[in-house]
């Protein structure tokens, strides 16, 4: 447990140095320290397990780890041992490796639902390929995406929908339309306001609800009946829903899938997978026009293929992803008993997949607030917990999960104080949080 008076001046210094050498400071826009109460946001030294430390020295228990990638935890053993066996053998040649053939078929065996695979390193390459891939073989400009999924991809067809539109011609925006989540009557409005000009529809199979009774099946049924693709990214449920992703889970059959975060276990690593007729088209077996899926120079690094094929070793042996669901059931309870037990039950609310918690800070009125959001993080790192959302990992034990409830409920008496006086102010200590996507910095 860190004191009352919680401070990194280790980390603060590394943050001005970061951002002096690197737009917003850090890789990944989520991973910014404007997602984090002011001067405590840590940065990280090193990981093990459910742990992490930052600089300053002092440890935490970690959630949502590498944005959701590493769900075994960090520098899993049996991840790292695969990763340097291979990295003793070379990891990039002038033609393909052995290994390509051996990941994809333990990935097609994963997930039987594809029958093709190719792999890449990050998401947004793997969502944009099939993008590109449902374009061309439908012949029709427009994209359809979920409204209600806050990610897809960081090319100009997604990024262009978003406040952070800026270096976007319109005329690309324009290309991109949305429906939104279990409505199917509103999808097909608006595949008949487009008739014969939506490529694909694009979409997560679940996020924070489950789908309708019945929704992916009549969404795949509604595809095929206007002659558009669909597309499942599998990013966040490949593998925390199952192995073989939502699509497995549900017994519905995309066009084309993508998979990636957990696939690697932190190292770098996607897939975009799919029916063997779709996916031959960017391939050398076919007589029509040629698409140029995805050619990347790092795709297949042997010890990132070789990261993915033990992390499947370790979910099929352990059975990772009931120890997820098992660990996320217990961390959802006690949280939520703290919170009542506290008085703000109706205020820090869990939601989600069990695999993929996440949570949100409502203020007196019942409205999302980012000051209270903040209040609530200040808190938890103050007590050695960071967790930007409550997504587990594999490696969390039970006394991991009972300090974050022990924390929680720390936490949430001094929110019960703030709603109490009607003003977090005093207690958020410093400017809020801010939201990723927004027009100005």
């Amino acid at each position: 447990m860190h004191s009352e008076d919680f401070q990194l001046p280790r980390s603060r210094a590394a943050n001005e140095r970061l951002h002096a050498l690197i737009p917003g400071g850090a890789h990944t826009y989520a991973k910014g320290d404007d997602q984090y109460p002011e001067n405590v946001a840590p940065v990280i030294s090193h990981g093990r397990g459910a742990h992490v430390w930052d600089v300053d020295g002092n440890r935490y228990i970690e959630y949502g780890s590498g944005l959701r990638s590493v769900s075994l935890g960090h520098a899993h053993p049996r991840v790292t041992e695969a990763v340097r066996r291979e990295i003793d053998r070379g990891s990039n040649f002038v033609r393909p490796s052995i290994m390509e053939a051996e990941a994809a078929e333990r990935f097609l065996a994963t997930v039987p639902t594809a029958e093709m695979v190719k792999f890449a390193k990050n998401g947004s390459d793997a969502t944009t390929a099939a993008v590109r891939l449902a374009r061309a073989v439908t012949g029709r400009r427009r994209v359809a995406l979920c409204a209600d999924h806050p990610f897809f991809s960081t090319d100009d067809w997604f990024i262009g929908t978003t406040p952070m539109s800026a270096g976007i011609p319109a005329s690309t925006n324009e290309l991109t339309v949305a429906f939104p989540y279990g409505d199917l009557a509103a999808t097909e409005e608006l595949l008949t306001r487009y008739p014969d000009d939506i490529a694909c529809l694009i979409l997560e199979p679940a996020t924070h609800s489950e789908p309708p009774p019945g929704y992916l099946a009549d969404l795949r049924e509604l595809a095929d009946r206007h002659g558009c693709v669909l597309i499942f990214d599998e990013m966040i449920t490949g593998f925390r829903w199952s192995e073989a992703g939502a699509q497995g889970l549900y017994g519905v059959v995309p066009d084309l899938s993508t998979f990636g975060k957990a696939l690697g276990n932190g190292f770098a690593v996607s897939a975009l997978a799919g029916r063997r007729e779709l996916m031959e088209r960017g391939g050398l077996r076919h007589s029509g026009e040629r698409v140029f899926l995805l050619s990347t120079t790092h795709g297949a690094e042997t010890h990132s293929l070789a990261a993915a094929m033990a992390v499947q070793t370790v979910y099929a042996e352990e059975g990772v992803t009931a120890r997820l669901h098992s660990l996320g059931e217990r961390l959802a309870a006690g949280v939520r008993d703290a919170a009542a037990g506290m008085g703000v039950g109706e205020h820090v609310v869990v939601r989600g997949r069990a695999s993929n918690l996440v949570f949100a800070t409502l203020d007196e009125n019942g409205q999302p607030s980012q000051e209270y959001r903040t209040l609530f993080l200040r808190r938890l790192l103050a007590g050695g917990v960071l967790a930007p959302s409550f997504v587990v990992s594999s490696a969390l034990t039970d006394a991991d999960i009972d300090h974050t409830v022990d924390v929680v409920a720390q936490a949430c008496a001094v929110y019960r104080k703030a709603l109490d006086a009607a003003d977090p102010t005093p207690w958020v200590g410093g400017r809020p949080v801010k939201p990723v996507f927004r027009r100005l910095a």
